[in-house]
């Protein structure tokens, strides 16, 4: 399977916790006012990787994993494949940023193999008006970071880093 990528960012720190290699994904269908990537909207930017190219590139890193974009939900199927086998082969972690809130992402069924093999969850749309630069690993107040797996699990979005009660 090919994706088409913008970018790939190796050892980065602001794309979720310690160094991480960030893969750039093309095409999104928010097109949000401010949006700090907008060459990555068009779905044939960036350039075709297949999934086994991308997992080598992950593996002679050896960080864990971000996914962004563009949005990665755009290309979900074989992000989703990607992810699963960063997670069964290497034992990584998966961030992944989405322009969808949760709600609308697991209710939709094509969505649902990438949520099933990503760990936290960037979700919500960039609002400009909401833009706050000291927010940790988004850029926007109304976006959340979410604990997938616990969330699938409890049926509900569950915060990263906020101990259940």
């Amino acid at each position: 399977m090919i994706l088409n990528v913008i970018d790939i960012v190796e050892g980065t720190a602001v794309d979720g916790p310690g160094l991480r290699t960030s893969i750039y994904f093309a095409g999104c269908e928010h097109h949000c006012p401010g949006c700090h990537n907008p060459q990555s909207w068009n779905p044939a930017a960036g350039h075709g990787m297949s999934v086994d190219e991308l997992l080598q590139v992950v593996r002679d890193n050896d960080f864990n994993v971000t996914f962004s974009g563009g949005d990665p939900f755009f290309q979900a199927r074989g992000v989703a494949e990607l992810a699963r086998r960063i997670r069964s082969e290497l034992g990584l972690t998966v961030w992944c940023y989405t322009g969808y809130r949760w709600e609308e992402a697991v209710g939709q069924e094509r969505f649902m193999p990438l949520l099933r093999n990503i760990d936290v969850l960037v979700d919500g749309r960039f609002e400009l008006a909401r833009r706050d630069v000291s927010l940790r690993f988004r850029g926007s107040a109304n976006q959340r970071i979410i604990a997938v797996q616990e969330s699938l699990r409890r049926g509900e979005p569950v915060l990263w880093g906020v101990s259940p009660e």
